[in-house]
This record gives C-alpha cells, structure tokens and sequence, in this order.
C-alpha cells in the first residue's frame, strides 16, 4: 500500500506502526510519531493500524543547542 512517511510517498508491506518502523530500519524505542496528525503512544505502536494513503510522522529526539 501507498503512505506517506515523513512527507514522503512510500510502498509498504507494514500492518501495524511497529512493522513499518521495523521494515524501514527505525528503533521503535528512539522515536515519536504521529498517524494523520494525532500523536500515537509507543505503547500502542505492536496494534496501531496503518491505512493506505495515511500520513505517517516519524521524528527522533535531537540533542544540541
């Protein structure tokens, strides 16, 4: 199916958020997302349905100053 990730089109094989991230090399533990605008838990991230055409936010913490 087509998503976006990251304002990015992507093809995906991924069911839930935590097959996506698993697929697309991300550390599930490092990371923050949002599914279509609406922040969703690390706790949720195993049953988190994607959806084709959905829009996908995924954004790791940055350190500096």
């Amino acid at each position: 199916m087509k998503i976006q990730l990251n304002g990015l089109p992507i093809d995906t094989t991924a069911r839930t958020l935590a097959e996506l991230l698993r697929e697309q090399q991300m550390d599930a533990g490092c990371v923050a997302s949002a599914l279509n605008g609406e922040f969703v838990p690390r706790s949720r991230y195993e049953t988190q349905p994607l959806t084709a055409g959905c829009e996908l936010e995924v954004l790791s913490p940055m350190q500096g100053g």
